[in-house]
């Protein structure tokens, strides 16, 4: 049966959501375009702004139903829904059906709307004109909300689907049934009424517990730029120029740090789950996120310095209104389509291109239009700023800070340039940097270091610790710098003037900003959030510096022999030949001071804390929806002296995860053990091996590990033709490079996957092979089973060797057996060493320390000057 109620009432909250936005964004923009009739008319002005209100509370109800029905719809397995079906499946753990309910773009866009949603009521109950109490002459409620209920409408409308005439589509509706979303794929020919017993399910490497976490914060920082946009364009609309800037300045201050934290959240996820071994690899998606961060800094120091200068205040609006354009224009890059191949983050196109650009240049045309008319408002400075006042400098760090942006910017946008150059009929084909990571690293590394260094003086000056007739105050800290600096560079062999430049600069800025931040401390520790912030920002430049620039191959192929002739390992003189090593199965192998030793495949069982063996469960293949990616335990699986499933019990598996055990003995003795995951990953594009690392944390250092190549896991591999031994118990005889004992045969009543009766009978020949450095045993069986005989080969996956005994000769006393044999289990693996990478995750913390110290200020004074209890303007003090 096709359940259509959910996705009907779906449907129904949609259309509700954007036609209660348009009702909102209609009385507000009365309510601000009031005339004095209107003001004088209070209950007709107070019907106005029941309706604006109503409206949008309504709109938060209805995004909240769209939440609920399609998580309704998710949980309950309906696969005859689109959505559900591309994202989710029966095997997902409850933590990813929760996380695919954003995995798709309508999902995301909800996302969005759901933040927007709760973000605007909090604003409308802080920002109330007629709110009682409220002394303040400003009212923002009406122009503010006017652009955030504007924003909610083209955002819902980008999961309105509805089609007029058959061809002109609005929006892509995550309520789609599947023979909507494929009305010509022949099982809906045959069989309208066909339902999925189970969904596609979640990409494998979005399985991460970040994933759950960092789209949610992500978007909530995509929804708070928003907030200073929106005071920005509520400011030039009633001239209220620079008052704006009070209540957005807290508002800019939280969205920064949760959008900074979303960004590194994704940097994380990067690092623990993907192969290109760092964090950071300036992937388009990520650079269009970035962007729009960078600005938002800039634009919060612009506001800081904007009560004395002019300057700064034109620069505040801009900013403000370019972080928010900014947002919208990553929106269009991710969801369009135009990056094509260029991200493996961005989406396909659900033919929203169109829609998206539409809902970008409205913001743009209106955002402009209203700077342009009000520009002259803006008073001129009356005299030059001075070099040696703090406006200058911090308008000096936040034109670098631009400078980053624009250059990441531009380089990002080359696809876009191509397609502008098709539209008007040529073709600019203009192709991304080779090595992108080393073009965006040769000007970034200049960029952060003059923001580092600006960060010292910019404070030094702020703190009027030094002015024109006082440069010793900056004496100290650059000593101090240069001896720490200095021991640092001897310490970590650094050579590269790049990189000498942004240590020394970064240590600068901690020496800087620690000794104000200590003169702040002794007086009013709640004015310390930005001193506090730049030492986040320097410890994770210097976590940077050295977990990027000098991370070291420790997994170095000292044999000379290549492990692979494919182009992936034989490109630039042969690198990846040089820097992986290949292990054999229980072989032990010296590597850069260690002794690995590959241990085998292991498997995750759901409810089982730790890996194990792949043999000891055998997967249930060909199985309905209720046992796909379970298994039969072949033995009792007990950890930790508790045992969690009997043999023959059925478990619960991950199956897309192979993780690859590798013990690490240090020259010490002491052994650590690390499981690299691989994955077979068919909805990447690649069909092919996906490698996810494992990472052995240490205070100094990272030690981050993973598989290049494994034996084709498709593939049972190719076994040599079938030799033939005939010998008796003691016997000697050699298989492959290795000598057998046949030492004896035992009789059983246990053989794996074949039941014995009372009437049935079982041997097993006891076969000891020897290797260089130990021995195995084989038991292969020889089964009489209802007056049939049967056989049951033993594989060893360590030796490449299957055995099995398939005659018996009472006569002779003889025994027949076969072999075959193959190549043994084997791994290709890289390992690095990531020096002083816990700097990097320190700093992020200490960032968003510094950051919420100064957002919670700036949320007091503004509260403190809304209800007149203490007069104050964007306030001097950082």
């Amino acid at each position: 049966m096709i359940h259509t109620t959910a996705g009907e009432i779906g449907h129904f909250f949609v259309i509700l959501s954007f036609v209660t936005s348009l009702v909102s964004t209609f009385a507000y923009l009365r309510i601000a375009l009031a005339n004095n009739e209107l003001l004088r008319n209070k209950a007709e002005l107070t019907q106005w702004r029941w309706l604006a209100r109503g409206a949008f509370y309504v709109h938060t109800v209805a995004i909240m139903g769209i939440v609920g029905s399609l998580f309704y719809i998710i949980f309950n397995n309906y696969y005859e829904y689109h959505y559900a079906w591309s994202y989710s499946s029966r095997a997902l753990p409850a933590e990813y059906v929760l996380s695919s309910f954003w995995h798709g773009q309508e999902g995301s866009f909800l996302l969005w709307l759901f933040w927007n949603a709760i973000l605007g009521v909090v604003l409308i109950y802080t920002n109330r004109d007629d709110r009682p109490g409220r002394k303040t002459t400003h009212q923002w409620e009406a122009p503010m909300m006017t652009v955030f209920a504007l924003v909610q409408a083209f955002l819902a409308s980008m999961i309105l689907g509805v089609v007029f005439g058959g061809t002109f589509k609005i929006g892509s509706s995550p309520f789609l049934l599947l023979r909507e979303a494929m009305p010509d794929a022949p099982i809906f020919t045959s069989n309208p009424s066909y339902i999925p017993e189970d969904g596609k399910g979640m990409n494998p490497l979005l399985q991460n517990y970040w994933m759950v976490i960092h789209p949610p914060t992500l978007f909530l920082g995509y929804a708070m730029t928003l907030i200073p946009f929106a005071f920005c364009i509520a400011g030039l609309w009633k001239n209220e120029l620079k008052e704006w800037m009070r209540p957005a300045l807290p508002w800019a201050l939280f969205s920064a740090m949760v959008l900074g934290v979303g960004i590194l959240m994704g940097g994380y996820w990067a690092y623990e789950t993907l192969n290109f071994g760092g964090y950071w690899n300036w992937d388009p998606v990520e650079n269009s996120v970035l962007v729009p961060w960078l600005v938002l800094i800039g634009a919060i120091h612009a506001m800081l310095i904007a009560k004395k200068s002019s300057t700064g205040l034109k620069t505040a609006i801009i900013l403000s209104v370019s972080c928010f354009l900014l947002i919208l224009y990553s929106t269009f890059l991710t969801r369009s389509g135009i990056l094509g191949n260029g991200s493996v983050h961005s989406f396909t196109d659900l033919g929203l291109s169109g829609q998206l650009l539409i809902y970008m240049l409205v913001f743009v045309v209106l955002a402009v239009a209203l700077m342009v008319v009000k520009w002259n408002r803006i008073e001129k400075d009356e005299e030059e700023t001075s070099v040696y006042s703090r406006e200058f400098w911090l308008f000096i760090g936040t034109v670098v800070l631009c400078l980053a942006g624009f250059q990441i910017l531009n380089t990002t946008s080359f696809p876009v340039y191509n397609k502008i150059g098709e539209a008007f009929g040529f073709s600019p084909n203009i192709a991304m940097p080779a090595d992108q990571v080393a073009h965006f690293n040769k000007f970034q590394v200049w960029f952060f270091s003059a923001v580092a260094v600006l960060t010292g003086i910019g404070q030094y000056v702020w703190w009027r610790k030094t002015g024109k007739n006082n440069l010793n105050a900056l004496i100290t800290p650059a000593l101090i710098t240069l001896f720490i600096s200095g021991g640092l560079i001897a310490y970590g062999n650094i050579t590269k003037p790049a990189f000498m430049a942004l240590l020394t600069t970064s240590v600068f800025a901690i020496v800087a900003n620690s000794s104000i931040l200590w003169g702040v401390f002794r007086g009013n520790y709640r004015l310390s959030g930005g001193a506090v912030a730049h030492i986040g920002m320097a410890l994770m430049l210097i976590g940077v510096l050295f977990s990027a620039g000098y991370s070291k191959i420790v997994s170095l192929n000292t044999t000379g022999l290549l492990i692979s002739k494919s182009e992936d390992f034989t490109k630039n003189d042969n690198k990846e030949n040089k820097e992986n090593v290949i292990l054999w199965l229980n072989q032990p192998q010296k590597m850069s001071g260690y002794l690995l030793t590959y241990r085998g495949q292991r498997i995750e069982i759901r409810d089982v804390p730790d890996y194990v063996p792949r043999s000891w469960v055998e997967p249930i293949e060909g199985a309905g929806p209720e046992l796909s990616y379970h298994g039969i335990a072949l033995r009792d699986i007990e950890q930790n002296g508790k045992l969690y499933h009997k043999k023959g019990d059925t478990v619960a598996l991950h199956p897309e995860n192979t993780y690859y055990e590798v013990e690490y003995r240090e020259p010490g003795g002491k052994v650590f053990t690390l499981f690299p995951r691989g994955q077979i990953n068919e909805q990447m594009g690649t069909g092919g091996f996906l490698p996810s690392p494992d990472i052995r944390r240490m205070p100094g250092k990272d030690l981050y590990t993973y598989v290049a190549t494994v034996p084709d896991p498709n593939s049972e591999g190719t076994w040599s033709p079938t030799e033939t031994y005939r010998i008796a118990p003691r016997d000697t005889f050699f298989v492959n490079d290795y000598v057998a004992v046949f030492d004896n045969i035992e009789q059983t009543r246990e053989v794996d996957g074949t039941p014995l009766g009372p009437n049935d009978a079982a041997v097993k020949a006891v076969i000891r092979v020897l290797d260089k450095e130990r021995e195995y045993v084989l038991k292969p069986a020889f089964i009489i089973k209802d007056r049939m005989v049967g056989r049951k080969a033993e594989t060893n996956e360590e030796l490449g060797l299957r055995l099995q005994l398939n005659e018996i000769d009472p006569r002779t006393g003889l025994f027949t057996f076969t072999a075959n044999t193959t190549q043994r289990d084997y791994i290709v693996m890289k390992a690095k060493e990531m020096p002083l990478i816990n700097l990097l995750w320190i700093g992020t913390f200490v960032l968003v320390i510094g950051f919420s110290m100064a957002a919670v200020r700036r949320y007091r004074e503004f509260t403190q000057m809304r209800d007149k209890k203490k007069p104050s303007l964007v306030s001097t003090a950082r």
